[in-house]
């Protein structure tokens, strides 16, 4: 118990920081108007790339016998791959809006 909380008051500045970064996303991610959800969260889908080519680096440079840090990474990955389809797949529903629909003769 003495670990963990050593292991949080050394790092407090990190925890202020993802709380200040979660409750400004909330807050920025709320005033976005209904009709701009769908083109920004594919966009945003499709960027998560960048999160799997993270967690590949990241795994690359765990030691074989750290099964903690090999288990987040895939998860990562897993998630990661995840959102990145499913922002193509929304990105696709979505231009499917704007084709001309053959006419019936």
């Amino acid at each position: 118990m003495d670990q963990i909380l050593l292991y949080l008051s050394a790092n407090m500045e990190m925890i202020y920081f993802l709380l200040l970064a979660i409750l400004l996303g909330v807050e920025v991610i709320s005033n976005v108007p209904a009709i701009l959800h769908t083109p920004l969260m594919s966009g945003a889908n499709a960027i998560h790339g960048v999160v799997v080519v993270g967690a590949i680096i990241v795994m690359l440079h765990a030691s074989p016998d750290n099964y903690a840090a090999l288990s987040i990474g895939f998860l990562a990955v897993v998630m990661g791959m995840l959102n990145v389809v499913g922002g193509f797949v929304v990105t696709d529903r979505m231009l499917e809006m704007f084709k001309k629909k053959p006419k019936k003769s």
